[in-house]
């Protein structure tokens, strides 16, 4: 029988496919190819014939590509991390708010409620805008939310907290309702020189304005290029780890290139632990 995980990946690619976010120009130039770099359009056509991708006219906009890409990795994860009770049990939620762009989302949950007050307190004073600036903004695509939890659940084995103890812990909901960031996804489907920048200075921010734990930070992309894959995950220190859409098509695709730079990088990546694949990913947040 069929794992999950795997039914889920194929759902997953099928969703790419079937919505056109994964496509083929009629000169077989992939939709998440650079068509500037030789390399890159390989790789790319390789991986998309492999998830039997159809030639369209014309490829989609990059904004209405890059909404459907958050939008299949969201219901990846919703038909996959609940799956996962017995590793990390919870009352979980998984919510897409990258088109939300106006609304400051992540100030809603703990640890960063802080944040609509300083927010706010920006808004009205210049002084405070020209020290910080947007150093303390977090636009998050994807959010893996868990809900506090009652204290009947919390003393279901054993009486462990009551009117005395535990008053604070923001697990409980007797003491506050919000829900708390477990996870923080970005998705990129693919990755130019800003993009990686700019994943990098969101990851920054949520680990340098949380009141609590730092949240799991990962980036899910569909980059083809092992030389811009290493840009964003090369090092430690801000993201977790980056996920491929399409990693073992990946590798064999980069193989039969036969271009030993980009082996060799996209080797260091994989036994660097600094690259999986998006079935990785679920297993990986319930750490």
């Amino acid at each position: 029988m069929t794992a999950a995980l795997t039914a889920a990946r194929k759902n997953f690619h099928d969703d790419l496919v079937g919505r056109q976010t994964l496509s083929l120009s009629p000169d077989d130039v992939a939709s998440n190819a650079d068509s500037s770099q030789k390399t890159s359009v390989g790789i790319a056509l390789s991986i998309a014939k492999v998830l039997s991708a159809q030639v369209i006219p014309k490829k989609l906009t990059g904004q209405r590509v890059g909404k459907q890409f958050e939008e299949a990795v969201e219901g990846f994860l919703k038909n996959t991390f609940p799956l996962l009770q017995s590793l990390r049990p919870g009352d979980w939620t998984i919510e897409n708010v990258g088109g939300s762009r106006a609304e400051y989302q992540i100030s809603k949950y703990e640890p960063y409620r802080h944040l609509a007050d300083l927010a706010r307190a920006i808004e009205n004073d210049r002084n405070l805008a020209s020290v910080l600036g947007n150093s303390y903004e977090i636009s998050p695509d994807i959010l893996v939310l868990r809900h506090p939890e009652p204290d009947d659940i919390i003393n279901r084995d054993h009486n462990l907290v009551d009117s005395e103890s535990g008053r604070y812990a923001v697990i409980r909901k007797a003491n506050q309702p919000q829900p708390i960031v477990h996870a923080i996804v970005s998705c990129k489907w693919t990755l130019r020189s800003d993009r990686a920048q700019n994943a990098r200075s969101e990851a920054l921010n949520v680990i340098r304005n949380r009141k609590g734990r730092t949240p799991h930070i990962a980036v899910v992309t569909g980059e083809p290029s092992p030389s811009r894959l290493a840009s964003l995950a090369l090092g430690t220190g801000d993201i977790d780890t980056v996920y491929h859409f399409a990693l073992p098509e990946l590798i064999k695709a980069v193989e039969e290139t036969q271009n030993d730079e980009a082996i060799s990088m996209l080797h260091t990546l994989v036994a660097g632990k600094r690259l999986r694949d998006i079935s990785d990913l679920p297993l990986d947040l319930a750490i």
